[in-house]
């Protein structure tokens, strides 16, 4: 006699689709229209949920969770506005090229559709979230619930990587199935590089005396090749999604110091460069008119990156770990770099520290304290703010391949969120490192209901407000362009001491440059959310203006 099938509700079958995945935690926002989802989720208790306070910030928890952990992110929002609240968040999300799940209600089935104006309907949702996203579908019965799922999150983690969205009608949400047999993913392999394609990379690359790898983030799997390459005589340089691949410190890396004009001058003795996972972005290379080696090759596991941006004399289409492994093995032992290589990185490199450094001002002792008393095992998490286009983007050094996560899409206020959510991937997968988050005081102020989020979930993060009651890269700007027509910049911000207060928040604060070593240790020293204030208008200004990405004017066509 066969036992009668186990019935559960398409919500439920949602959480256990999501265990089967490795998910670990997730974000989000209960409403009426997610209820059957994240009573599942409480019932069967195998999920950690992480109560934001609004859609956008549990987009950024789940970006960050995703980024630091290496795993599938998964954030659930209501229908209608609760979903396009995570809008601007999912654009981070695809712009970083991260894998996420977005979970989305509907209203009931029966009015789907018929322009009736039912209240929480969004007609167009499943096109917004295109939009936003990779793609998005919509499960109409429990039947056909599990495959949509599979190729939901299939999609999401095929590269390039970025998030998709589900939206479950309520009604459907409830109704009860089988439970299947079988819950487990697609799984997504790797793309594997055409060995002809890494035989004549590795032919061209053995002539080369001077060579030089630039690694994105598309690289991030690929970190052990890549320090086999970095061994073997090759100079690393990262985008700043890139950093940490090769550690900040091997010495033959340049950090991320990649459009200075030392490092500029650098790649013209550069006789050959491969590109390995990266869009060499606008902002990384002067608008694309940065004077990159001549010689260039790429590698990357989107097929139509080839010749983006710049252009390539050879191509390799594959995942970044695959085809690293097997041109180490071809190069292994055979090339012969210049002996002179090494000491020119170094000297590189220390010229543009120098010029980066030369900009901060008093701000130099804030980068230098944290490279000291934070050390290297934390998670650097920044949001769009002055202070990190200054510095943030270069210091301090990092060793980890997922150690940086920052708001790559340029985007403000997303820094606290992310925050949140790489305190959360670290203690649910037990990385051992600590999360610090630079924010600026506006980008702050944008999403700060999160701070309320991060004390209820105890996340162990140190936020580092930089605030100088202003947008400062904004005010530059209009320094620069506007005749110093200084309009909409200046913010009223509250006193974070009695904020924090409120919230049951330690709050530090420093006005002198001379003991934030000090302070910063203190605020270190505590567990939990903690917000250290840095008074910019008692610190003082920068020694340079930052007025945006930098730009210049093209030399010659297709520089």
């Amino acid at each position: 006699m066969t036992s009668a099938p186990i019935r559960i509700t398409v919500g439920e079958l949602v959480a256990r689709f999501l265990e089967e995945c490795g998910v670990r935690a997730a974000f989000g926002v209960i409403s009426i229209h997610n209820m059957p989802i994240l009573d599942a989720f409480h019932t069967r208790g195998k999920l950690r949920f992480v109560s934001s306070r609004g859609e956008a910030g549990a987009c950024n928890m789940a970006d960050a969770y995703a980024r630091v952990s290496g795993t599938l992110g998964v954030f659930v929002t209501s229908t209608g506005t609760g979903s396009g609240n995570a809008a601007g968040a999912m654009v981070e999300a695809i712009t970083a090229g991260t894998p996420l799940l977005h979970l989305t209600g509907q209203i009931e089935s029966p009015f789907l559709d018929r322009d009736l104006g039912f209240i929480h309907e969004h007609p167009a949702q499943l096109a917004m979230l295109r939009a936003v996203g990779k793609d998005a579908f919509r499960i109409r019965n429990p039947e056909t619930a599990l495959a949509t799922l599979r190729e939901a999150v299939r999609i999401a983690q095929t590269p390039p990587c970025g998030p998709v969205s589900i939206e479950i009608p309520i009604d459907v949400q409830k109704m009860l199935m089988d439970l299947p047999a079988d819950l487990s993913p697609v799984a997504v392999p790797p793309v594997q590089p055409q060995p002809s394609a890494i035989d004549a990379l590795a032919e061209r690359l053995l002539t080369a005396k001077r060579p030089l790898l630039w690694l994105g983030g598309g690289a991030r799997g690929a970190a052990k090749a890549a320090k086999r390459l970095a061994d073997m005589g090759f100079a690393v340089i990262s985008s700043v999604q890139g950093r940490g691949i090769v550690a900040e410190d091997h010495p033959l890396s340049l950090g991320s110091y990649n459009l200075q004009k030392p490092t500029e001058n650098f790649y013209q003795t550069v006789d050959a460069m491969l590109a390995v996972g990266t869009r060499l972005r606008s902002n990384e290379t002067l608008g694309y008119h940065l004077k990159l080696p001549a010689t260039r090759f790429r590698i990357d596991a989107n097929a139509l990156a080839d010749n983006r941006g710049y252009t390539s004399e050879l191509f390799v289409h594959g995942d970044a770990q695959l085809a690293l492994d097997a041109l180490a093995d071809r190069l292994e032992g055979r090339m012969a770099i210049d002996p002179k290589f090494a000491t020119d990185v170094k000297q590189t490199r220390g010229e543009a520290t120098t010029l980066v450094n030369g900009t901060l001002g008093p701000y130099v002792r804030l980068q230098d304290a944290i490279g000291k008393v934070a050390g290297r095992n934390i998670w650097w998490v920044r949001d769009i703010t002055l202070s990190n286009s200054m510095w943030g983007n270069r210091a301090p050094v990092l060793d980890h391949p997922r150690a940086g996560v920052h708001a790559l899409g340029g985007g403000i206020g997303q820094g606290l969120a992310m925050g949140v959510g790489a305190a959360v991937a670290d203690t649910e997968f037990k990385l051992g490192r600590k999360t610090l988050s630079l924010c600026g005081d506006g980008g702050f102020m944008l999403n700060v209901g999160e701070l309320a989020c991060a004390a209820q979930e105890k996340a162990d993060v140190l936020f580092i407000v930089m605030n100088d009651k202003r947008y400062g890269v904004i005010k530059n700007i209009q320094d620069d362009i506007y005749g110093s027509r200084h309009a909409y910049v200046e913010l009223h911000t509250p006193d974070f001491s009695q904020f924090c207060a409120s919230l049951q928040v330690p709050h530090l604060k420093s006005s002198d440059p001379s003991t934030v070593e000090a302070t910063l240790a203190e605020a270190l020293g505590k567990t939990g959310p903690v917000v250290l204030e840095i008074d910019m208008d008692a610190w003082g200004p920068f020694a340079a203006k930052f007025a945006g990405p930098p730009k210049k004017e093209p030399t010659q066509k297709g520089d």
